[in-house]
C-alpha cells in the first residue's frame, strides 16, 4: 500500500498548495498577507479596520474572507460577491506561485508561547459529521448551530478558493508525529517566514513533499501507527476517532454542507463524483502540545442588566450568588477551583460583581448554555462568545454601548477531551478555545475549488 492509499485510509488529502509569491522572498509586503481567522474579534471592529489600513493596497488574505464582526451588516450579498470577485483575480493577476502538491509543517510563536506544532493537510468530508449522535473518523468537539450555517456556506459556494483556519485536534501523547516531521523538514529551506500583525508572534512554514526526503510517505506511517493507538483508545463498537475538531467547526460544518449539495446534484447511479470540494483544508495540532492551552469562551448577553442576569442564572441548581468588589477579584475567584459548589460563574454588568455558584457537575457550559438558549429562543444574537477575559470586562463593564452582562467561565482542562467526545459526544457549542485571540490561526495557505 502506498502513502496515498494509507493517507485515504486516515481521511487525509495530500493537495495542490498556492501560497503568494512575496513568501519566495520573505519581503516586508508579506507581512501583510496574513490575517487572524474571521471568527475572532466579533466584537472589536476597531481591530478589523486597522488591518484593513495595514493591508490597504496590497494582497492580503483579507480581501479572501468575511470577518464576523461584519455579518450582521447590511450588504452581505455583495461583501461575498467581493471576495469571490478578489479571489479571482489574484488568481488571475499570479498573486501566487504555481499550485504545488504537497503538505505544509508550521512552527508558530505567539505572546505567550513559542514554537506550536502544526501540519497543513486536506480531510475527506466524507469522513466527517458535525451532527451530534455521529461517530465518524473526523468529529467535532462541540455542538454546532444549524442556524450559523447559511452565511458561511454562502461565502464558500461558488468561491474560487479556500483558506483553512480550521484546527483538527490528534490525541498523540507520545509526540511521535509533529516533532518528527520538524527534525525532517528543517534540514529544507522554509517556504514562508514572516512576522504576523498587531503583535501576534510570528509563523515559518515548510514544504512536504513526496520526493527527496519523502517526507509524506514517513507522515503518513507515523499517522497510521497513531490511528492504531487511538482505535485501542477510542474505536468502540468499529468507530475509530482519530481527529477532533479544537477551532473552525462551523467553517468545516459549512464546508460539508457545500460537498453534501454539490454530490447530491452530481451523484450518478450511486457514485460519489470526484470534485475538490470533497476535501477542506486544515491545520492539524497535538493537544499535547504544550504550546497549546485551553481556555473558556466567555458570554456576552445582550438585553440583561446585573440583576435580570442572576434571575436567568437562578434556575442552576442550588444556586447562590454573593456580591464581588471588583474586577481583580471576580477574576481570581474565577481562576481557582469552587471551594464549596460544582460550578461557578463571575457576572460582570456596568460596574457591578457576582460569583454565582452551582451544584452543577462537569464542563461549566453543560449546564450554562441551556439557560442562555432559553433567554435568547430564537434570537441567538442575543448572546455572543467572548474569547478573552480583558475583553469580557470591557464590553459588559461601564460605558458599554448597549445593555449587556458578561459571564466569566473558569478554566478548562485539556485533559480527557478524546474521551469525553469518544464517550458522550459533543461538548455545548463554544465550550472552550485554543488559546487567547491573538495565538488564533493567521490564513496563509489557500488552495483552489475548481
Amino acid at each position: 500500500m502506498d502513502y496515498q492509499q494509507k493517507l485515504k485510509q486516515l481521511g487525509l488529502e495530500v493537495p495542490f498548495i498556492l501560497l503568494p509569491k512575496s513568501a519566495q522572498s520573505s519581503a516586508p509586503e508579506l507581512e501583510k498577507w496574513p490575517v487572524i481567522a474571521c471568527d475572532q474579534f466579533t466584537q472589536d471592529r476597531d481591530y478589523w479596520e486597522k488591518a484593513k489600513a495595514i493591508t490597504l493596497g496590497s494582497p492580503s488574505t483579507l480581501n479572501l474572507i468575511f470577518p464576523e464582526v461584519f455579518l450582521s451588516d447590511a450588504g452581505a450579498e455583495k461583501r461575498i460577491a467581493d471576495i469571490h470577485s478578489a479571489m479571482r483575480r489574484y488568481m488571475q493577476e499570479n498573486v501566487f506561485t504555481k499550485a504545488r502538491q504537497g503538505f505544509v509543517y508550521i512552527e508558530r510563536d505567539t505572546p505567550y508561547f513559542k514554537k506550536r506544532r502544526g501540519l497543513i493537510a486536506a480531510i475527506d468530508l466524507e469522513q466527517y459529521d458535525w451532527h451530534p449522535q455521529a461517530r465518524p473518523l473526523i468529529r467535532c468537539t462541540e455542538g454546532t448551530v444549524p442556524e450559523r450555517l447559511p452565511p458561511r456556506m454562502d461565502i464558500r459556494r461558488a468561491a474560487p478558493l479556500e483558506l483553512p483556519h480550521v484546527l483538527l485536534l490528534i490525541d498523540d501523547d507520545k509526540d511521535s508525529i509533529l516533532s518528527a516531521i520538524g527534525e525532517k523538514v528543517k534540514n529544507t529551506a522554509p517556504c514562508y517566514s514572516t512576522p504576523l500583525m498587531m503583535d501576534s508572534g510570528n509563523v515559518t512554514g515548510w514544504f512536504l513533499d513526496s520526493g527527496g526526503s519523502g517526507t509524506i510517505s514517513f507522515a503518513a506511517e507515523k499517522f497510521e501507527e497513531l490511528f492504531k493507538r487511538s482505535s485501542q483508545r477510542y474505536g468502540g463498537e468499529g468507530k475509530p476517532f482519530l481527529f477532533a475538531v479544537g477551532d473552525g467547526n462551523h467553517s468545516l460544518a459549512a464546508a460539508k454542507g457545500i460537498w453534501e449539495e454539490y454530490k447530491g446534484e452530481h451523484s450518478v447511479g450511486g457514485e460519489i463524483p470526484v470534485h475538490p470540494c470533497r476535501y477542506a483544508l486544515v491545520e492539524i495540532e497535538n493537544i499535547y502540545d504544550p504550546a497549546i492551552q485551553f481556555e473558556p469562551i466567555h458570554r456576552l448577553v445582550f438585553d440583561v442588566d446585573f440583576d435580570e442576569m442572576l434571575k436567568i442564572l437562578s434556575a442552576l441548581p442550588d444556586y447562590s450568588c454573593r456580591s464581588v468588589n471588583s474586577a481583580k477579584e471576580l477574576a481570581n475567584l474565577c481562576s481557582k477551583e469552587p471551594a464549596s459548589a460544582a460550578n461557578h460563574f463571575g457576572v460582570i454588568s456596568r460596574g457591578r460583581y457576582a460569583l454565582a455558584e452551582t451544584s452543577a457537575p462537569g464542563i461549566a457550559t453543560a449546564c450554562l448554555q441551556p439557560l442562555l438558549d432559553g433567554y435568547a429562543k430564537d434570537n441567538p444574537q442575543l448572546i455572543d462568545y467572548i474569547h478573552d477575559e480583558e475583553e469580557v470586562f470591557r464590553l459588559s463593564d461601564e460605558g458599554a454601548n448597549r445593555k449587556a452582562a458578561g459571564i466569566l467561565l473558569p478554566p478548562v482542562q485539556k485533559s480527557g477531551l478524546f474521551d469525553t467526545v469518544a464517550r458522550l459526544g459533543p461538548l455545548p457549542r463554544k465550550s472552550f478555545s485554543m488559546g487567547h485571540s491573538v495565538e488564533k490561526r493567521f490564513y496563509f495557505e489557500c488552495r483552489s475549488l475548481f
